[in-house]
């Protein structure tokens, strides 16, 4: 009796976890390739770590040192020699640009990564205002990760005033 009592329970706890979110993966990955002129490659993971936080990580190499705009784009297109074809940032709630944790911004600002002197940038962050989904509004799987050639500002709308695009992944 012991052991059905367990099972079901054990089935009821499995059942209601898969309704509690997407069905989609726990994360997912864009492969950065060089843009025109650029050299500038890397990988950046999306994993969903909360209900509402996103934990984007990875490696991007071929850059010049400094901070450098880093952004999702509203489409998975990377065809276009200077990533036009990606768009603007990713933006379904329709606000103005800025830094990654301010209440107002695109859902894809999500600042700067910075290049040390080796041309390399390593980061490992958190943030909100997206998830690893293909169909919630804020879901990114299908959009395009962008670096950019500059610092974003933060501030100046739509862009962060980042300069080109030199590097460009879809999200799978």
């Amino acid at each position: 009796m012991k052991r059905i009592a367990f099972a079901a329970l054990s089935l009821t706890l499995v059942s209601g976890c898969a309704g509690l979110g997407d069905s989609g993966p726990a994360s997912v990955t864009a492969k950065l390739e060089p843009l025109a002129g650029s050299k500038v490659s890397g990988s950046v993971t999306f994993a969903q770590a909360g209900k509402d936080i996103v934990r984007v990580s990875g490696e991007v190499r071929g850059h010049t040192p400094g901070p450098k705009g880093f952004h999702i784009h509203e489409k998975g297109d990377c065809s276009d020699p200077k990533g036009m074809s990606a768009g603007g940032h990713f933006n379904p709630g329709g606000h103005k640009h800025g830094g990654p944790y301010e209440p107002e911004r695109h859902a894809g600002d999500l600042g700067n990564i910075n290049f040390n002197k080796e041309g390399v940038a390593t980061f490992n962050f958190v943030v909100g205002g997206i998830s690893v989904s293909s169909s919630k509004k804020d879901g990114i799987i299908g959009r395009s990760v962008i670096v950019h050639a500059a610092e974003d500002d933060l501030e100046t709308d739509p862009t962060g005033n980042s300069g080109g695009r030199v590097s460009c992944g879809i999200i799978r």
